[in-house]
């Protein structure tokens, strides 16, 4: 081990098995150990695994006070992805660890999923296909995405990105942020609009939100009752955001139409009946996973190391 290289371990399974990213981070930081065979997110010994590193490129993992104050060695973390919920950013920064974090680089991956499930749900794509592999002709082709009324709670990055991707399908679009959206109002031509009118006026609902204490389990009973019974859920961003057992409520009541979900709690989830229901489709939290998107995420996290050790 080089003496005079800073130690960098990558927590994140996903970074540490991309052959491109592990050799870029490698011929910068000859020092670097990589997360090959724990689990994908929640390392059970992370406080052992991190002990004598410099600096962290963190994926899920949870990094909290009781955590980061046993690492007297860390200098800096490096976010892999977007989200920083699983970060205590200010317990960090009481601690004089620096924080290397981009928003917004894998807003594409994200925002492209979101529109396959809504041609998907719109057109039937999904709930007609399950069926056929049963030897069921099940026919009904849906309708357009084009012309509808898409709800967007959350207009950030991804949500605004969407936004820029509907732009082909004409529909009418209503944001709903806790900030003023004006910028992207004017760009878009989008209206800006409380929850509840969002709720009650969409064919579909697309979730952006961070996770928050405002935001955890927000999309409950009394939400999926404001929306419209022929209407569809998305979300993409955070599983928690959602209350399991008031969409499952939902979907066997036929209170909405049906719903696509990319993230869960716990995950990887385990209720396979609630997977099961036959106006639910699924995908394992692949949103932000498109090749392009880990690049770009595993990059950013590199730069900021970079920067902060020779630069």
């Amino acid at each position: 081990m080089n003496s005079n290289k800073p130690i960098i371990k990558v927590t994140s399974r996903s970074f540490s098995r991309n052959p491109i990213l592990a050799k870029e981070l490698l011929e910068l930081f000859p020092n670097s150990i990589f997360n090959l065979d724990g689990p994908w997110a929640g390392l059970p010994n992370i406080v052992e695994f991190l002990g004598d590193a410099d600096g962290v490129i963190l994926g899920l993992e949870q990094m909290d006070l009781p955590i980061m104050s046993q690492l007297s060695n860390i200098k800096i973390i490096a976010k892999y992805g977007v989200g920083l919920d699983n970060l205590d950013v200010n317990a960090a920064e009481n601690l004089g660890i620096k924080i290397g974090w981009s928003g917004g680089v894998n807003k594409r991956s994200a925002s492209e999923q979101v529109i396959g499930f809504m041609i998907g749900l719109s057109r039937n794509l999904f709930f007609s296909s399950m069926p056929l592999k049963d030897g069921k002709w099940v026919r009904g082709g849906g309708g357009f995405l084009t012309g509808k009324t898409i709800g967007i709670i959350g207009c950030g990055y991804i949500g605004t990105d969407v936004i820029y991707l509907l732009q082909a399908f004409n529909c009418k679009i209503l944001i709903c942020d806790i900030i003023n959206k004006s910028d992207v109002v004017d760009t878009y031509g989008v209206t800006q609009v409380s929850q509840d009118e969002l709720l009650s006026a969409s064919d579909i609902v697309t979730l952006h939100v961070p996770l928050t204490e405002l935001t955890n389990k927000m999309v409950n009973e009394d939400f999926l009752n404001k929306m419209k019974p022929s209407a569809y859920l998305i979300n993409n961003c955070r599983g928690p955001v959602v209350n399991q057992p008031a969409l499952v409520k939902a979907l066997k009541n036929n209170i909405i139409a049906g719903a696509a979900l990319d993230v869960f709690e716990p995950e990887p989830p385990i209720d396979l009946a609630f997977l099961s229901l036959p106006n639910l489709m699924v995908t394992p939290h692949i949103g932000g996973s498109a090749e392009e998107s880990i690049l770009a995420m595993g990059r950013s996290a590199i730069r900021h190391l970079k920067e902060y050790f020779y630069e």
